[in-house]
């Protein structure tokens, strides 16, 4: 599971980092759903495993893809 998040935590890594682009905020409505599925898969890994490296990274990464996605959202109301 801790790598289902690490690789999910990249996607949405660069999933928000595409809905930093102008005209294009609107991706963070897929991208923060998509960051939240991913977290809760690293979560499950980081319980699970004793290699907690993956799983760590792939919190940070999807934890960064919520919160900067979400920022983005509410500075372009929604929209843009």
């Amino acid at each position: 599971m801790s790598i289902a998040g690490f690789v999910i935590g990249i996607l949405a890594f660069l999933g928000f980092l595409l809905g930093l682009i102008p005209f294009l905020g609107w991706f963070n409505w897929l991208n923060i759903p998509f960051a939240i599925i991913g977290l809760i898969f690293s979560a499950i890994g980081l319980s699970r495993n004793k290699d907690r490296g993956l799983a760590i990274a792939g919190i940070t990464l999807c934890s960064i893809a919520i919160l900067v996605g979400t920022g983005r959202l509410n500075l372009g109301c929604g929209i843009i």
